[in-house]
């Protein structure tokens, strides 16, 4: 018994300390145009953190070798530092329902995406803004992150290019593209085009010449991409070139940084899975294989940058016949930490995918083949289950694999379901009570209630337990020599009172992942991100309830932050200590025992409040209401012991159908019927 308890409380505090990582630690001008050169190709071997900045940009694959041709140079004239907008014209006047979702805004560096910008409407609160109560602004969603060096990385810019042929690498995330103004089509979408061209610095020939285009429609989170390159000789060009692909997805979570990158893969047998490397993760990587997300024998669907809420997809369009793309040789995660810290935790890391394009083999120009077109399909929007269900191609790509849960100690194949059932019951409930404050409290009843006979049966047997303490310390020290006898007097108890010392925690390890799914669920989804409960207090589930702000305090020692009055989790506080004092406990032994149990109704009240005091409003009402709740059912559940044990103190059991109406002598039961 004593092993088990100790089992239930590491279980459970485990849990605490996993939720509380979550939640406390939160922590252009006018260039000169000029040509850029072609340089050599030489050997590099790329780790994720060193002291050189230049390891941070690298792209070559590990160990490429060349030797370069010198005979000849090639090079690419720069064109004007521009900036071009496609989609909304102005986020804050945009319906996101009826016209674009974002503005992207393209830049000619790289003919790379610069930033992007939800549109949000604030009567209407459509949209995504940026949650600031004082100034609300739509939500800037993606913007360049830097190397060490304060260089600006920008997503999807055209990196390394390479001549194989001649092994020669021209930087393209240096050179200022040839840019046009934008397109729109009588559909409403709009697209933008950019053009460089490769040129021989000896004769002046042009080599290659590149395209690249983006397009965005109305009413859609996808942003298309395509990259054109045509040879413009008459000899066959062996060519390749690198991307910096989704990258620069800002900080979503209030107090935890949940960004990451992943890639969605799938094996032989179509089964889709993920790859998925954290700050953390790539902040140890010291390796390009370490910083690979792959899997042996699967294939690329797609590779994304994701935040808490957000996420950003490029998924590679496979060539036409083929189910999957082939083209895609390297995808790497990235870390970008531009002041150096040892801990990447100073607030202006960024995370990215770098995607290598496998060589191809371009004819002579004017013959079959001398065009490769590459096409990208961009996904920039919300990590919404439903969303990716409703549309056939998100859905079959497995876009909800972006979508993170806390498992905590459970499996992610339990958790997950539960989690994603919850989600959709949640929104259900919305449809008629919109409200997700009282949807959350109506949920955690109802869940109190499925589960009500599991945890009366255990209140019930640890309530059994409780009294049998002092008993089962007399057989403990009688039979101290003997354990094998020890142990059978010890049952021979539990049968002759019909307790059974499992059903006290097995019921409440059954209850354990539908109630982490549930948390799960309220702390990710995305329809709680700016859903208020209350007009005058919890305006926004997804941060700290805040009834009034503070002056900023940091604890000393602890370096927490606090920095308004939090109300829901000194509620939870005071509900969780009348909810301790309900809970049936075992007689205590000696006084050391009774001390130890005295500090633990003591210390849970407080401990987790503290460690939820900045959590997300939506996770301190659930973890509230469902204390709350807990202390109706115990003072139910006490009522019904009451009633039995005052029952069974006059050699009696109540009366039920089975018994006809009927008091009987009470029977005891065998002990393998309470297992």
């Amino acid at each position: 018994m004593r092993y088990l308890k100790w089992i239930l409380i590491s279980f459970v505090v485990c849990c605490v300390l996993l939720i509380a990582k979550s939640i406390i630690f939160w922590n252009s001008p006018q260039r000169k145009i000029s040509p850029i050169l072609l340089q050599e190709a030489t050997t590099t071997d790329i780790p994720a953190m060193t002291d050189e900045p230049e390891a941070e940009d690298a792209n070559t694959p590990e160990n490429s070798r060349m030797q370069a041709d010198n005979s000849v140079s090639f090079g690419a004239d720069h064109a004007e530092d521009k900036k071009i907008n496609l989609g909304a014209k102005d986020p804050n006047t945009e319906d996101p329902k009826t016209g674009f979702k974002y503005r992207v805004e393209l830049s000619s560096k790289g003919a790379a995406i610069y930033n992007a910008t939800f549109s949000y409407d604030k009567e209407n609160k459509t949209g995504f803004g940026n949650r600031d109560k004082n100034n609300p602004l739509p939500l800037e969603v993606i913007k360049p992150a830097k190397d060490r060096n304060g260089r600006e990385i920008l997503a999807m810019a055209n990196t390394d290019f390479e001549l194989l042929n001649y092994k020669k690498i021209l930087p393209l995330k240096d050179l200022f593209w040839q840019s046009s103004d934008v397109n729109t089509q009588p559909d409403g979408s709009q697209s933008a085009r950019f053009e460089a061209i490769i040129k021989n610095e000896q004769t002046g020939e042009q080599v290659i010449k590149f395209t690249k285009t983006y397009t965005v429609r109305p009413e859609t989170y996808l942003l298309e991409c395509d990259i054109t390159i045509v040879n413009q000789t008459s000899n066959e060009q062996e060519v390749r070139f690198n991307l910096a692909g989704p990258g620069g997805l800002t900080r979503e979570g209030f107090r935890s940084d949940m960004r990451s990158v992943m890639a969605g893969v799938a094996d032989v047998d179509g089964t889709i899975g993920r790859v998925k490397l954290d700050k953390k993760g790539l902040l140890k990587a010291d390796t390009l294989k370490k910083m690979q997300l792959a899997k042996e024998n699967t294939y690329l669907l797609w590779a994304a940058s994701v935040n808490k809420y957000f996420a950003f997809i490029a998924r590679p369009v496979p060539d036409e016949g083929k189910n999957y793309c082939d083209w895609i040789e390297y995808k790497t995660g990235r870390l970008y930490n531009p002041d150096g810290d040892s801990k990447a935790n100073s607030g202006d890391e960024m995370l990215g995918v770098d995607l290598n394009v496998t060589p191809v083999t371009l004819a002579a120009t004017g013959e079959t083949g001398d065009t490769k077109t590459y096409k990208f399909q961009l996904y920039i929007g919300p990590k919404d289950k439903s969303l990716f269900n409703k549309n056939q191609m998100y859905k079959s790509l497995g876009f909800d694999q972006t979508i993170d849960f806390m498992a905590c100690c459970c499996p992610a194949g339990i958790i997950y379901p539960l989690a994603f059932g919850i989600m959709a019951m949640m929104k259900w409930m919305y449809g008629f009570i919109p409200n997700y404050g009282v949807v959350i409290i109506i949920l955690v009843f109802l869940v109190r209630l499925v589960l009500h006979p599991i945890t009366k049966k255990s209140q019930v047997s640890m309530s059994k337990m409780s009294k049998l303490g002092p008993m089962t310390e007399e057989i403990k020290k009688k039979y101290a020599n003997n354990k094998a006898e020890m142990n059978k007097q010890i049952m021979a108890l539990y049968r002759e009172q019909g307790a059974s010392p499992i059903m006290g925690f097995l019921p409440m390890l059954i209850q354990m992942p539908i109630l982490i799914a549930l948390w799960s669920a309220i702390y990710t989804s995305i329809d709680l991100r700016g859903a208020g409960f209350l007009s005058f207090w919890i305006t926004d589930l997804s941060v700290p309830d805040a009834l009034f702000p503070l002056p900023n305090l940091t604890i000393p020692l602890l370096g927490w932050k606090i920095s308004s009055f939090n109300l829901l989790p000194i509620l939870m506080g005071v509900a969780m200590y009348f909810q301790q004092a309900l809970m049936p406990t075992q007689a205590a032994a000696n006084p050391q025992v009774a001390q130890q149990q005295k500090m633990m109704k003591i210390m849970f009240p407080i401990m987790l409040p503290i460690i939820l005091y900045n959590g997300p409003a939506g996770v301190n009402l659930y973890f509230m209401s469902s204390t709350f709740a807990g202390v109706i059912e115990q003072h139910v559940i006490r009522k019904h012991i009451r009633d039995k044990e005052e029952a069974e103190s006059k050699g009696l059991v109540a009366a039920t159908k089975k018994t006809g109406g009927k008091v009987k002598k009470k029977k005891p039961k065998p002990f393998y019927k309470n297992m």
